[in-house]
């Protein structure tokens, strides 16, 4: 079984991405960083590499997904709080994220979501699994 996973994201500018997800606390491995890729570390097991599309056009064949404009994949990550998630959310808007829907509280799940500048969507939630309905 896979013990880590990489999502690979185009980016249009590079550092201009990077820059974006530092301003969100998130750092960046130096070992597969360069000019057209940056490593970010989500844990110890989930990363990020933001590839130029450049990059990344050299591992498919198939067209770029413009993500401002169609749907390529919601990333969603947990926190371990609600106001973890609007701490987050507010960042990402103050870094030139776009926040693309309202928050939703389920009672069990809390959960608010940011376009970043490609427009890639992540989706940050905050799960109570002791509040599940049905939980007794």
């Amino acid at each position: 079984m896979a013990s880590k996973i990489f999502v690979n994201l185009p980016v249009k500018d590079l550092n201009r991405s990077m820059e974006f997800f530092k301003g969100l606390g998130f750092s960046f491995n130096p070992q597969f960083t360069d000019d057209k890729a940056g490593c970010m570390v989500i844990s110890d097991s989930i990363y990020a590499m933001l590839l130029t599309e450049d990059y990344f056009r050299t591992f498919t064949q198939k067209e770029i997904c413009d993500a401002k404009k169609a749907t390529e994949v919601l990333i969603a990550l947990d926190a371990a709080s609600k106001d973890e998630i609007q701490e987050m959310v507010n960042k990402a808007k103050s870094l030139g994220g776009h926040i693309y829907a309202d928050p939703q509280d389920h009672g069990w799940m809390y959960q608010h979501s940011f376009a970043d500048l490609d427009g890639h969507q992540w989706e940050i939630a905050y799960m109570d699994e002791s509040q599940l309905p049905g939980q007794e």
